[in-house]
């Protein structure tokens, strides 16, 4: 069955029509290159620059602190593997937490291989890194430290202006995966004390294949793709002019819109996690209650294979993703899952469920009727 209830969009986020008819003409009439000097890409130009003005405005940034990229994963290889090649003279100690995302940790891995020592932090019960644990694994030739604002499973929101202002006049680089976070709630980067923050804007209406990188006007930011000048000469390659101004377009919808989708999203979320609690039974909602990304439900129930529930839950018309993957017929729980304890006979039943601004009451109604009658079939069948 086609999917009739999204429940999914931590993974992607519907394009607004609004983005699609600011990206139009760039895909069609206005499709001159930035970088040449006749008019026609003098007005691609000028549009990177308005939507790199549009972004900054949203988070509370300069224009100039604003890097164009193709979306989350390269901005956090971008941090990783080049801030870190370039501070190997003064060290080649990382740290991050045992929650980041893959385009963190996968990066961490091969600079592993590269002679690096990194520092894996655990966390709490609820998915949170203890700002003292980050202070303990300091050392002299500590060079960067990374950990996400929201996590992508279990919806945790970081004590990041914490951690940030821990760091401070350390001389030790801090990066922040907001690819959760960014148009999911607040964020000025005038008073959160990070010097490298990574966005994608497919997970906020916006178009795939583009993101950005906020990178402090007083941090160095070597090179990662090399070539020609584009993105003053940080990142070669002819832009994505219509992917950019998409982009600038859906964020600076969210950005406008937060005041009053943001609450929503928190009001559905605490609805859905009570009829859940209320009404199946061996359930436990994992990350913390309430400092938590707005639309995120992240569950585990006792017994349940999430990779079944899943295909139980598509047959209502259900989109969801599970936070355990099957591979090679054997069912592996979630690295996040893992570092935050979840029980054994809890764990394999791993669900999330993210909700968007389209998401309503009715839709919360019919996922919780279809659970608790996929999963009473399971439990059935054990």
């Amino acid at each position: 069955m086609s999917c009739k209830i999204y429940m999914d969009h931590a993974a992607t986020t519907e394009m607004l029509p609004e983005v699609r008819e600011a990206m139009e003409p760039y895909l069609m009439e206005e499709y001159g290159n930035a970088s040449t000097a006749y008019e026609m890409g003098q007005r691609a130009k000028d549009s990177i620059e308005k939507a790199r003005r549009t972004i900054a405005e949203a988070i509370d940034a300069n224009p100039e602190e604003i890097f164009f990229t193709s979306g989350g994963s390269e901005s956090d290889n971008w941090v990783i593997k080049n801030v870190a090649g370039e501070k190997k003279h003064v060290g080649r100690h990382i740290i991050t937490s045992k929650i980041e995302h893959h385009a963190i940790l996968r990066s961490c891995q091969y600079l592993e291989e590269l002679g690096y020592d990194l520092t894996y932090l655990d966390v709490d019960s609820y998915g949170i890194v203890d700002v003292e644990s980050v202070l303990a694994a300091l050392r002299k030739d500590t060079t960067l430290v990374s950990i996400m604002t929201g996590n992508n499973e279990i919806g945790t929101i970081e004590p990041v202006a914490e951690i940030g202002a821990a760091l401070k006049n350390r001389g030790i680089a801090f990066h922040t995966d907001a690819v959760q976070a960014v148009g999911q709630i607040p964020l000025s980067m005038r008073h959160l004390p990070v010097d490298y923050l990574s966005a994608s804007a497919h997970k906020f209406h916006g178009p795939k294949g583009v993101g950005f990188l906020f990178v402090r006007k007083d941090r160095d930011l070597p090179s990662f793709i090399h070539g020609g000048s584009q993105e003053r000469g940080k990142r070669a390659g002819t832009e994505n002019v219509a992917g950019i101004v998409g982009m600038a377009t859906a964020l600076s919808i969210a950005t406008s819109e937060m005041y009053y989708v943001r609450p929503r999203l928190v009001r559905l979320r605490n609805y859905f996690v009570e009829r859940l609690r209320h009404e199946i039974p061996d359930i436990r909602l994992n990350g913390h209650p309430y400092k938590r990304l707005p639309g995120n439900v992240n569950i585990s129930i006792r017994g349940i294979d999430a990779t079944s529930l899943l295909v139980l839950l598509e047959e209502d018309g259900i989109c969801a993703s599970a936070g355990s993957a099957c591979n090679t017929g054997q069912t592996r729980v979630s690295h996040v899952i893992e570092a935050i304890g979840v029980p054994e006979d809890y764990a394999p039943g791993s669900v999330r469920f993210t909700m968007g601004r389209q998401t309503n009451r009715r839709q919360i109604d019919e996922t919780v009727d279809s659970l608790k009658r996929c999963v009473k079939i399971l439990r059935q069948q054990e």
